[in-house]
């Protein structure tokens, strides 16, 4: 194992978009059993750190590929087109008025029915989303207007927290 090498290949798959999650999970498992730092114990105290650095390290690229979202905005990153969020936010007018229109349809639920179908909405946009960020990474190899659909995600994956906030608020 390098600890230069990217996720993709710490975890031995293609640095592409569409990924196998049930593959991800078993190399996830196989590398934590390579770096336990308790296969280390005979070897002392540093090789012990060692290991615990790749754990660590090994966790976090996990997060990253098993997570749709972070899998796209990573790529995009590692392909020279960052996300930019919390200085870019310019989205195209259509998508806007989406969320301005989901917005006023939170504002305005009233019941777990109609929070129900907002939701169904939005959560049907993400996957058209991440549908489309596929095919703009994989196929395209359009890393700069993917970078803008991982901006429209993380929109979309607020909205989906603000709807669970306003469930909370109706059972109270």
């Amino acid at each position: 194992m390098n600890l230069q090498s990217d996720d993709f290949e710490l975890f031995g798959v293609p640095r592409q978009f569409a990924q196998d999650r049930a593959a991800l999970d078993q190399r996830w498992k196989d590398l934590q059993r390579e770096a336990h730092p308790d296969r280390f114990a005979a070897q002392g105290a540093a090789a012990q750190r060692v290991a615990m650095q790749w754990s660590v390290r090994i966790n976090e690229a996990y997060q990253r590929l098993k997570d749709p979202q972070k899998r796209a905005a990573y790529l995009c990153e590692l392909h020279g087109a960052p996300i930019r969020a919390e200085d870019n936010t310019a989205m195209p007018a259509a998508f806007l008025m989406q969320q301005m229109e989901w917005r006023e349809a939170l504002e305005e639920a009233a019941s777990e029915a109609s929070l129900d179908a907002l939701d169904d909405t939005v959560q049907q946009a993400r996957r058209a989303a991440l549908a489309h960020c596929g095919e703009l990474i994989d196929a395209q190899r359009d890393y700069a207007s993917a970078a803008q659909q991982v901006r429209a995600l993380m929109f979309i994956a607020r909205f989906a927290q603000d709807i669970d906030r306003r469930r909370e608020q109706l059972g109270q």
